[in-house]
């Protein structure tokens, strides 16, 4: 049974995003893509410690080696959390001044995916790309219109891929030592007054979980059938990214947005562009790191 939604980090964030659980320090990291911050949440404490930094942020994930790997509006950057500078990886788009990066996520390999998009909302003016361990980084998909959420499979066999106003979800084949991924197929469709898919995490029964941009949900999906399982409402119109945490693995994490809303929407969802939690009564798996 699913138990009562919390609002754990009353942040009114414009943009929050790109949700991480850490499992070894047992942290949240969270984005504020708009304004350029890195959150660290640690729950035992209810602090929530701000990195700001001078680029929007798309997203973060953890280091195998200590700190964090950032998408930067400019390009893959390393996070030191001691001294809170960064230094460049690559910016594989630095002729491409009007695109930032957006939503991320480590492979099972321990390689970094991350897509980016056209900051004014033109069509298929971004791409999918990866950084491998040894730092090269590749373009796996283009035409990408706003790349968002990820994910893979218990069983490593295939890969889950968000492209936002596309309102579908596409698995592809994945190759787990080459990073190769290929027979894209649609596999959820998201039906009018749903909003739009937006951030994605996967349980450890394989389910889906998928956040509604304007849809003020987030929402469980078998790959495997196309089924959708479970609805949770969240106060909060634009819903953005969900992940599994804690020390079980047993809490859902999910951040929202306030950009782009009117006064009588934020009347409706005072609290949105908060961090919210619930116990959905399912496990999730640990979020691979980056083994760069």
């Amino acid at each position: 049974m699913l138990r009562t939604l919390e609002l754990v980090i009353d942040a009114k964030a414009s943009l929050g995003e790109g949700s991480c659980w850490d499992n070894t320090n047992q942290l949240l990291y969270w984005v504020d893509i708009l304004e350029k911050k890195v959150n660290l949440y640690n729950p035992a404490t209810g602090d929530n410690r701000v990195i700001p930094l001078d680029q929007s942020v798309g997203a973060i994930v953890p280091r195998k080696s200590g700190g964090a790997v950032v998408a930067l509006e400019k390009g893959f950057h390393f996070l030191n959390f001691d001294t809170e500078e960064v230094s460049p990886i690559f910016n594989p788009e630095e002729h491409m001044q009007e695109n930032r990066f957006n939503d991320g996520k480590c492979d099972p390999s321990g390689r970094f995916w991350a897509g980016t998009m056209d900051v004014a909302g033109k069509k298929e003016k971004g791409a999918l790309y990866c950084v491998e361990t040894d730092l090269n980084v590749s373009k796996k998909l283009t035409d990408i219109s706003i790349s968002n959420g990820l994910a893979w499979s218990p069983d490593h066999k295939y890969m889950y891929f968000i492209d936002t106003p596309t309102k579908k979800v596409v698995r592809f084949n994945y190759g787990l030592e080459t990073g190769r991924i290929e027979n894209p197929l649609e596999i959820v469709r998201f039906s009018k007054g749903e909003g739009n898919p937006d951030g994605m995490t996967i349980d450890e029964e394989g389910m889906l979980w998928i956040a509604h941009w304007g849809g003020a949900r987030v929402s469980r999906w078998n790959p495997s059938t196309g089924e959708q399982l479970t609805v949770i409402p969240i106060p909060a119109l634009n819903v953005t990214s969900c992940t599994f945490g804690g020390s079980d693995l047993s809490e859902l994490y999910i951040t929202t947005a306030r950009t782009g809303l009117a006064d009588k929407d934020l009347a409706i969802y005072p609290n949105t562009g908060g961090v919210f939690k619930i116990k959905p009564g399912v496990k999730g798996l640990p979020a691979y790191k980056f083994k760069g």
